[in-house]
């Protein structure tokens, strides 16, 4: 695991306790050291401060999603309003914690995203979902809208697969939360809709029909219009 955080304080006590709950943890101080690391040996998971003297944890994160990186990457962030967290998660983050954390919750949202990345014990390369012209190959990770390849992040993807594993089936939010995120950020977040927005985008086009639909009040579902 590689650790990005300017504060001392925080630094190392967040590193003693990721290492005592088993993490092998390389722990740096901002921003250039935290992609010479990335670059040196490429870490399981990220944890990054947002706001780092020099390059800050957005500007890592673009370079590493921009080299075709998708080592899964959570933010601690003191920017808590909307607009802050969709800058992270257009940089390319997988999750955020906000400021002041608590600790077992960073160790929450880290095997959320562990598991969502581990590959699959048993499941056959050429085993593929598709729903109407959208084709899913999990184990390559890679999806298809028609003949046009879709550019998705890790989130993103894992948001997709679930849809059209349930194609037709109405998925209601805590559902979706629980499988995706592996805990619920309560009524008020609105983190599912942000990735919903950021995936009909790339998903569905103004002359097609679209495959992601809400449901109001309920959550959300694939299917042909």
């Amino acid at each position: 695991m590689l650790l990005a955080e300017d504060d001392r304080a925080i630094r190392h006590a967040l590193e003693r306790a990721l290492t005592l709950e088993g993490y092998t943890v390389t722990a740096v101080a901002d921003g250039v050291e935290a992609l010479a690391a990335a670059h040196r040996a490429r870490p399981d998971i990220l944890v990054l401060d947002v706001m780092m003297p020099g390059i800050d944890g957005l500007q890592v994160c673009r370079v590493l999603r921009a080299e075709g990186d998708r080592t899964p990457i959570l933010m601690l962030t003191a920017l808590v309003e909307t607009p802050d967290r969709i800058a992270g998660l257009d940089a390319g983050a997988d999750d955020y914690v906000a400021k002041p954390f608590d600790v077992e919750e960073v160790f929450a949202r880290l095997r959320a995203l562990l598991r969502r990345t581990a590959p699959p014990p048993d499941e056959p390369v050429d085993h593929r979902i598709t729903a109407a012209d959208l084709r899913i190959d999990p184990a390559a990770r890679r999806a298809w809208r028609g003949p046009r390849e879709l550019d998705l992040t890790r989130t993103e993807f894992d948001l997709l697969e679930l849809l059209a594993r349930n194609t037709g089936i109405v998925l209601d939010h805590a559902t979706i939360y629980d499988r995706i995120w592996g805990y619920d950020f309560g009524p008020g977040s609105k983190n599912l809709a942000v990735y919903v927005g950021y995936l009909r985008r790339k998903v569905d086009e103004p002359e097609g029909p679209p495959l992601i639909h809400t449901v109001r009040g309920v959550g959300y579902v694939l299917r042909r219009a």
